[in-house]
């Protein structure tokens, strides 16, 4: 066996693992978690050991031990605004992640778990392109409230590995081309790629269309209603606008091939919800042609929710008007998380300190 990579993408519900031989998959596992299981805990950095012990028996159950990896590679989560690329794990990093200086985030706790299994093993541990990554113009920062600014947070990871990957396929570098890219799972965001850099996003956390989980942007007025209603706490709040917001809050489930399946069985409700969770996605791509002045050489739609067809020919119907729609199916990031370790380990490219000042954007 080559260079034995353990990548780790943490997701709200679940902690998906992957290993590598190289470039190549020896297996991948997506861990379910139960989320009554995980709202025991005060916020998403407490679930390290628990999610730690879960890797442990997913590897053990497919005969593997942590003994053979030679490097892990781990989503990275939501820090300062950093520059893309491969970042070590540091004790600066943790600390950032630990007061989470940019948010709540379910990557949080990956560079806490991808460092524990480092430091017992004596191996590197690396964060690929943070959800914080940060290449945005400073037009794009103003909000319209003075005091508060936009902020770059996006699935970074799997948005540039499609990128890279079309521009690819045409024998191109992204710097040739300009993207509009959706990624759609349990959370949403959505990029405008100008000449290989994210110049626009909006944020999966606070903006743009709702989500199988989060409200995306809201109504500011109602919502400070509520948030003084005092019917809810600070982290109620929050709660419920990033992990029981969008379709879990009209429809209790957060399963989006549930919600089809009940649309199609006559749920007039969820029929509705689909169509509005399309329509905000569609307008958002659209909100992102007028950043790239209507040059937009493809728009990618993936993420989880492109394996389902019914969603993805709803939103091309929308907006193929503005450019040619690729769907690539599911995540990239594992094998993204893969490529990068192979990269920084073989020299080809530069691993970064995060908390260096050049780091920064």
């Amino acid at each position: 066996m080559g260079l034995c990579i353990l990548a780790i993408n943490p997701g709200s519900t679940s902690t998906k693992i992957s290993v590598f031989d190289g470039e190549e998959e020896v297996f991948t596992e997506n861990i379910v978690h139960d989320y009554e299981e995980l709202k025991k805990f005060k916020n998403v950095i407490e679930q390290q050991d628990y999610r730690y012990e879960a890797i442990l028996k997913a590897l053990k159950e497919k005969g593997f031990s942590l003994d053979r990896i030679d490097v892990v590679a781990a989503r990275g989560g939501i820090m300062r605004p950093v520059k893309a690329g491969t970042y070590r794990i540091n004790e600066s990093m943790l600390e950032d992640l630990k007061n989470a200086v940019g948010g709540e985030h379910a990557s949080n706790v990956s560079a806490f778990i991808a460092h524990r299994i480092a430091k017992e093993k004596g191996i590197p541990a690396f964060v690929v392109d943070p959800v914080s990554v940060d290449e945005m113009e400073d037009v794009a920062r103003i909000s319209g409230l003075c005091g508060i600014e936009r902020k770059s947070l996006s699935h970074a990871l799997n948005i540039r590995c499609v990128v890279y990957k079309i521009a690819q396929e045409l024998g191109k570098t992204p710097a040739e081309l300009n993207f509009i890219v959706a990624h759609l799972g349990g959370g949403i965001s959505i990029a405008a790629i100008e000449r290989g850099r994210m110049v626009d996003v909006e944020s999966a956390n606070c903006e743009g269309p709702f989500s199988p989980e989060r409200t995306g942007g809201l109504p500011i007025l109602e919502l400070v209603e509520l948030c003084f209603s005092g019917k809810y706490t600070k982290e109620e709040i929050k709660r419920k606008l990033i992990q029981e917001g969008g379709l879990y809050s009209y429809l209790g489930t957060k399963d989006v091939k549930e919600v089809e399946e009940r649309a199609e069985n006559g749920d007039k409700k969820a029929a509705l919800l689909l169509d509005a969770m399309v329509y905000q996605i569609a307008k958002g791509i659209g909100e992102m042609a007028t950043v790239l002045k209507g040059e937009v050489d493809f728009i990618v739609l993936t993420g989880g929710i492109t394996k389902s067809e019914r969603i993805c020919d709803a939103i091309s119907e929308r907006v193929k008007f503005i450019a040619p729609v690729r769907r690539i199916p599911g995540e990239e990031e594992m094998r993204a998380l893969a490529e990068a370790a192979c990269r920084v380990m073989e020299g080809k490219e530069e691993i970064l300190c995060y908390g260096e000042e050049r780091q920064y954007v």
